[in-house]
């Protein structure tokens, strides 16, 4: 289920969980009862394991303040051309590198 944040003026931002698509515009505060609006927030979207995502954070910090040194490009096997059309006709007839 989705977590919906709102915005009470004295006590501050709250979640509330509810299902998907039922949200309120707003809702009551749960400490002083007034109303508080439906704030927008980007959602927060995750894919892997726990695992994974901190590795992934380990990795981005310690690569902060200890780049890895890079001693040879990677090989990528064979490598091909790309083709690239010629920007006029007459171009079309120069010789090829």
């Amino acid at each position: 289920m989705p977590i919906y944040e709102y915005r009470c003026d004295q006590h501050g931002v709250f979640e509330i969980t509810r299902p998907l698509g039922t949200a309120q515009r707003s809702a009551t505060c749960s400490v002083c009862g007034s109303e508080a609006r439906r704030v927008f927030s980007a959602p927060m979207i995750r894919s892997g394991s726990r695992a994974t995502l901190l590795a992934a954070m380990d990795h981005a910090e310690k690569s902060r303040h200890e780049p890895g040194v890079v001693t040879s490009l990677p090989s990528t096997g064979k490598r091909r051309r790309t083709p690239v059309l010629p920007l006029t006709p007459a171009l079309s007839r120069l010789p090829r590198p």
